[in-house]
């Protein structure tokens, strides 16, 4: 059975012990406890303003908040089983004789409601998760863009369809996993500025009678502005929503850069070697080296789906205003923090401390015939239609792949055999360190261009620190 209700004025008995276990949300919702102390100094500062606490009695309620408030943080008060919610359980300490009690504690419900209070918390808690990943992402950034100015001007394979495709810097693909992170950077950033209204004042739906003021609220608790329509502040999730998306994005592209680091690990690539203190071994294999972080990257990424997918099924057919569905609101976002506040650390050092083998990368950057567009663009250049250029180049490829050797291994009379446009010269293109070089386009593999990528990237970055 609940303990102390915010409501039961209208009811002959209490609920039944089904619907308090239902009903009950203060298992996850008390981390919000702060914040909704927080906004009940800023709501007793409102109360004063506008006449409905006295000076004395506005003096008392902020004495008896603050000390509940170090009570919470200390633990020395903390919810009960029998407290619905997080504002219940704050709500019957705030009664109690050593704090408000009740004559005095009874005024502050005035003028608000659960339902605008807790649409204001979470965007408050959100706004710090928010700081924090922000922390959590620039490292994992970093650790990145350290792997990649370390690579030097070493070359790798680069693949599509997981074949052999082009030679490619090793720090040209690996700042292909930075720049998603920094979008993601971008997008927690911009989503601040949605964020950045209190719906506080709204009350269940309608607003306040009361001469409350909503902007000295939203001042008081860190908020640009007021939400202009107080049914959508107080039923609308989107903020949620848009978070928990962003932190999904970051999941999703932590899981592409672990599925590789999975693959390059194996004894058939061998392109790196993670370090013993990111790896684990087998309870009955004794040679084992497990990817164990990497793997937990790509399983997370689909829990975080699953939280995202089940508040967007929640919140897809809810009427306006506020509806008791808007509880599932808060378990897909805190779960998907908690999630990425292990994982980012975790998966940031294992980027960190992997060894990068590059005589390895290098040794397989032109094997399975990756300079054939090389060969075609460099005939491109001397006059031949690309269609026809691209039928030369591939018959360089069947010669070569009948004789069991790379395009590099044909000598120069097979080379005029299959057109004679292919002179000596075409050997400029036939190397990894060559292909590269002549990729001088911006955002191209050149060296050039991926030191001007990594200078950029470092900026970009800066501002996020």
């Amino acid at each position: 059975m609940l303990g102390i209700a915010l409501w039961g004025g209208r009811f002959q008995g209490g609920p039944s012990e089904a619907l308090a276990a239902l009903s009950v949300s203060t298992q996850f919702d008390w981390r919000l406890a702060d914040y909704d102390l927080q906004g009940s100094l800023a709501h007793a500062h409102a109360l004063q303003d506008a006449g409905l606490l006295n000076d004395e009695e506005y003096a008392d309620m902020v004495a008896a908040l603050r000390l509940l408030r170090e009570d919470v943080a200390s633990g020395a008060f903390t919810y009960s089983p029998e407290d619905e919610d997080v504002h219940t359980a704050l709500e019957r300490g705030l009664l109690e004789p050593q704090y408000a009690g009740a004559e005095l504690a009874g005024k502050l419900r005035a003028g608000r409601s659960r339902n605008d209070q807790i649409a204001t918390l979470i965007r408050m808690y959100l706004r710090d998760a928010s700081a924090h990943m922000r922390g959590l992402l620039v490292a994992l950034c970093e650790a990145i863009l350290g792997q990649a100015e370390a690579a030097g001007n070493h070359i790798m394979p680069g693949r599509t369809h997981m074949q052999h495709a082009q030679p490619v810097l090793v720090a040209h693909h690996l700042m292909a996993h930075f720049w998603p992170q920094l979008r993601n950077l971008s997008r927690l950033a911009d989503w601040g500025k949605r964020n950045d209204q209190s719906p506080y004042g709204g009350g269940a739906l309608a607003g306040n009678t009361l001469g409350l003021d909503p902007e000295l609220v939203a001042r008081e608790l860190g908020f640009s502005e007021v939400c202009p329509n107080s049914i959508d502040g107080t039923s609308s999730r989107d903020v949620v929503l848009e978070f928990l998306y962003i932190l999904t994005q970051v999941a999703v592209d932590l899981s592409r850069l672990a599925e590789e680091v999975v693959i390059w690990n194996t004894a058939e690539f061998g392109y790196v070697t993670l370090d013993d203190s990111y790896s684990t071994g087998s309870s009955i294999m004794p040679q084992k080296k497990n990817p164990d972080v990497a793997e937990l990257a790509r399983g997370k990424a689909g829990r975080l789906v699953g939280d995202l997918a089940g508040l967007l099924t929640t919140m897809k057919g809810l009427p306006l205003a506020y509806d008791r569905d808007l509880q599932e609101d808060k378990e897909p976002v805190f779960d998907a923090i908690d999630t990425l506040e292990v994982l980012l650390p975790a998966v940031t050092g294992m980027v960190q401390t992997m060894q990068v083998h590059y005589e390895r990368l290098e040794s397989l950057a032109t094997a399975g015939f990756s300079l054939a567009t090389d060969v075609a663009e460099w005939l491109v250049k001397r006059g031949m239609p690309f269609r026809r250029a691209h039928e030369v180049s591939g018959a360089c490829v069947a010669l070569a792949e009948s004789r069991g050797v790379g395009l590099e291994d044909l000598s120069d009379a097979d080379f005029a055999s299959v057109n004679p446009l292919l002179t000596p010269e075409v050997r400029t293109v036939l190397s990894g360190p060559g292909s590269v070089a002549a990729r001088q386009g911006k955002g191209g593999t050149a060296p050039e261009r991926v030191a001007e990528q990594l200078a950029a990237a470092g900026e970009a970055l800066a501002q996020y620190r």
